[in-house]
């Protein structure tokens, strides 16, 4: 049984640290408060054929939640959404808010960022080699100088107590809320660390109700200290069969093959889900420029501007303009069947499979414009005004992460569209049907035509 933190807070004076959006969520009517977290968690060894894990040491920690929700309770959906924090970039990051935050807003979730690693709080190499440490306990050493965190082992169950507190502290951290459904989200190497605790510590710990895994690669993450990640030659890992709750696993092009979660692939169940987005990059632009900005009150101008390609996303060079896919669209989408999973046990739709031709290394099968088929499809692919790919970037070592752009010619536009309002009515159809089909939602299919005509170069 997974026990139950100390809750300190909130805390008060200054403002709490996190890579994320920049704007300020009261706008919409949500509310951010921090609180730590201290007691004593354990580190974990699989010790039996199935992965079921066992408590090999414990000892003691303090770190930090970050708590997003509805100011009105009346407004909140029943679901909280509890984020792996990722520290690739050597400091606490939220990702998955910054892709999924317009529709935990709109639709009344909540959200809790969990600091579950060691380099978020106390610093250390991270995957990015970033040069300065922008730590919990050195940006802001009067608010996070008390943190203490005993090492990696005991990220799982750190994560596994915040899930407690999640659901069960309603008097303290959700306050009001009546929470029903608690679904654990991380992406990149935070889903690393997912995908090992969906397979070795969920079946002991048992704490969340589901686990959306976004941008998985090859493997899961080690159990001990070892280090962020597990040998990428090691043997591919997949989810185990015997699923607890549903799982989620969404991937973009770029983590099928860069990232290699292509021969980790493992067909739908009745408690798996596979989707794989065609056009779609690791990073994007969205994840460098507009999702800080996008609090949903935007003009399609005001948008469009910070939609536009940039081969200088947050100070890296890069040869080529990063991908501006729309994979954040599809990204909500996911998280809407998912919680409809969760609530009434309706699975979200079937994804196709991108198509990959085998060789070493893999590659994709790619349409006349480059784009690769198969997959989930989109208006931006398959009407498209580019070539999108999570593929072929050079420059900065984030490079191959980020993806292409790569825009038509003027004379490649003319040659498949007669004038902007033919590649209007052409794009609205495809939208629809990628509505029709579950892989985008309604309410947002308005902006995303809008964005799409005013991105359009007569």
């Amino acid at each position: 049984m997974t026990s139950t933190p100390a809750i300190v807070g909130p805390i008060t004076g200054g403002t709490p640290f996190i890579a994320g959006t920049s704007f300020d969520i009261a706008r919409q009517g949500y509310t951010t408060t921090e609180y730590f977290l201290a007691g004593t968690a354990d580190a974990y060894e699989v010790a039996s054929a199935n992965g079921d894990a066992t408590v090999v040491e414990s000892a003691d920690y303090r770190t930090r939640i970050l708590v997003y929700r509805p100011e009105d309770a009346a407004r909140f959906n029943g679901t909280v959404v509890v984020e792996w924090l990722n520290v690739s970039g050597g400091l606490d990051g939220g990702p998955d808010w910054t892709f999924m935050h317009r529709e935990m807003m709109r639709s009344g979730y909540a959200w809790v960022g969990v600091s579950a690693q060691y380099v978020g709080v106390q610093g250390g190499p991270s995957l990015m080699s970033t040069p300065n440490s922008m730590c919990l306990v050195d940006v802001d050493p009067d608010r996070y100088g008390s943190l203490l965190h005993p090492g990696d082992q005991f990220s799982y169950d750190i994560y596994s107590q915040a899930g407690v507190v999640a659901r069960g502290a309603t008097d303290t951290v959700l306050k009001d809320l009546p929470v029903e459904r608690v679904i654990a989200i991380g992406e990149s190497q935070s889903a690393a660390r997912l995908t090992s605790y969906v397979n070795a510590v969920d079946p002991i710990a048992q704490e969340y109700d589901g686990f959306f895994v976004h941008a998985r690669g090859r493997t899961g993450a080690p159990l001990d200290a070892s280090g962020p990640l597990r040998d990428p030659n090691a043997r591919p890992e997949q989810f185990r069969q015997d699923l607890r709750v549903p799982v989620l696993c969404f991937e973009a092009e770029t983590d099928l093959l860069t990232l290699g979660y292509y021969p980790a692939r493992q067909p739908d169940t009745a408690r798996f889900r596979l989707w794989e987005v065609a056009g779609t990059a690791h990073a994007d632009v969205y994840t460098f420029v507009a999702g800080f900005v996008d609090d949903g009150t935007l003009s399609i101008p005001e948008l469009a501007a910070a939609w536009a390609p940039t081969s200088s996303p947050l100070g890296f060079e890069l040869e080529h303009p990063v991908n501006t896919g729309p994979q954040h669209y599809v990204l909500q989408a996911a998280l809407a069947h998912f919680d409809r999973w969760l609530r009434d046990g309706t699975p979200p739709p079937l994804s196709p499979r991108l198509e990959v031709a085998d060789g070493d290394p893999p590659s994709f099968v790619v349409d006349e414009h480059g784009i690769a088929k198969g997959g989930i499809r989109t208006p931006h692919v398959d009407v498209p005004v580019a070539t999108l790919s999570g593929l072929g970037n050079r420059g900065a070592p984030i490079s191959m992460l980020c993806g292409v752009t790569q825009p038509f010619s003027n004379e490649k536009l003319a040659a498949s569209y007669r004038d902007r309002d033919d590649y209007v009515a052409r794009f609205t159809e495809s939208c629809d049907e990628a509505v029709a089909a579950g892989f985008l939602l309604g309410a947002d299919a308005p902006e995303i035509i809008a964005l799409a005509t005013e991105l359009y170069r007569d």
